[in-house]
């Protein structure tokens, strides 16, 4: 590990205050000791010092004794000033230069712990705003936490309107998730009832002893493109299903998911002239059965639908991790993808080559589907071009209880 690993990665806003507090206490304290050592030495430099004669008990041993009262002659008394202008300037450098430096730095050391506990209780409703964002950009669901608030309580500062600006910009923000998707599930509702009637009657036009065989080409395509809008309408209920948090969580194992799914995408495989193979590990998490089912079922039909080799195959991979996850792998061979367009495929209506055809093999919610069910189960998808063309598409969900749990 470097020497800058080791080191913190950023300086928190309270270290620096407090580096703030205690640096201006300290230079205050050293201008202020400086001052009082100028005056001082000032005060000792005037010229208009008086000397002091001091009247000395002479011994009652010593022999002859001094006139004590005799006033000292003018060389020794300038000598002896400035032998005691010395000595104060030593004493006062002593005093307040050493000592009281060091009292400085004690003082300076109480005033940056002060000053700690100070920008702690200053910068705490900031803390709380952060973790309640936090929470909220955690949320597995898109939009899942932003009906969360911030409830600070204090003064009425900046930091309070601060945290009101944050709660109204929630507060919209919530609103529209919802409306936005009440509006893709109710759209999607209303749109299934003319469509299953139109396609109603095409069949029913179809099945006629006099229709011609152009009218029932025409049926065929019309039924066709009826059956994708269908699709298309299916998955955008599903995607704003999924886009939902979870209010129940259940065991679920991974690959028994994964086995039922192929096995019902036998068939389909085998009229599209492609092999399915597994590897089916104990996978156990928790979440929804069906939205994990829909996460399988729709990287194998991917897989399949797209897969354009004479021997094409789709593997299925379930497995446990190391690091308290677990995972589920679809790869398949396939036209070549380009590394820079695998992060586009996860976008809503967003197909290779296909891009918005209205005769295209899919409705482009797949991948994007798999990566909201996995986001909403606290897990993340990825995919990567295989060389050779085709994906490979990893999902991660957290792991859950093992085989005996879900016995239990």
């Amino acid at each position: 590990m470097t020497a800058r690993k080791l080191l913190p990665s950023r300086i928190t806003l309270r270290a620096r205050l407090t580096l703030i507090y205690g640096g201006l206490f300290l230079v205050a304290g050293v201008v202020l000791l400086g001052t009082t050592y100028a005056l001082f030495n000032q005060q000792l430099g005037r010229p208009n010092l008086q000397l002091m004669t001091v009247k000395a008990t002479p011994s009652p041993a010593a022999s002859p004794a001094p006139d004590v009262d005799a006033p000292l002659p003018e060389t020794d008394a300038m000598r002896w000033m400035q032998d005691q202008q010395r000595q104060l300037r030593e004493a006062a450098a002593t005093s307040l230069l050493t000592q009281g430096s060091i009292a400085l730095g004690l003082v300076g050391a109480a005033a940056a712990a002060f000053g700690w506990l100070v920008a702690g209780r200053v910068l705490a409703p900031l803390h709380q705003v952060t973790e309640t964002a936090r929470r909220i950009a955690a949320a597995p669901a898109a939009g899942g936490g932003l009906h969360e608030r911030i409830a600070l309580r204090g003064p009425d500062d900046e930091v309070k309107e601060l945290a009101d600006s944050f709660n109204t910009m929630l507060e919209r923000l919530d609103r529209s998730f919802d409306g936005q998707r009440r509006f893709v599930a109710n759209a999607s509702h209303e749109l299934r009832t003319p469509l299953t009637v139109g396609r109603a009657l095409v069949e029913l036009a179809m099945n006629r002893r006099t229709v011609s065989e152009d009218t029932r080409q025409l049926g065929e395509s019309l039924l066709q493109i009826n059956a994708r809008h269908e699709q298309l309408i299916t998955g955008l209920l599903l995607l704003a299903t999924s886009e939902k948090e979870l209010t129940e969580r259940r065991p679920v194992d991974l690959a028994d998911v994964a086995a039922y799914v192929v096995a019902q995408a036998g068939s389909l495989a085998s009229r599209a002239g492609i092999t399915l193979h597994d590897k089916l590990d104990e996978a156990p998490t928790t979440g929804d059965a069906l939205l994990l089912e829909r996460i399988v079922h729709n990287l194998v039909e991917n897989g399949i639908r797209y897969n354009t080799q004479p021997d094409g195959w789709v593997r299925v991979v379930t497995r446990t991790r190391d690091d308290g996850h677990v995972e589920v792998e679809v790869s398949n061979t396939g036209p070549v993808v380009p590394p820079y367009e695998v992060p586009a495929l996860f976008e809503p209506f967003r197909r290779l080559g296909d891009h918005r055809q209205i005769t295209a093999k899919g409705a482009g919610l797949g991948l994007s589907i798999v990566r909201s069910v996995a986001a909403t189960h606290g897990g993340w998808a990825t995919a990567t071009a295989r060389e050779d063309g085709g994906l490979v598409v990893t999902v991660t969900l957290p792991a859950g209880p093992d085989d005996d749990g879900l016995r239990r």
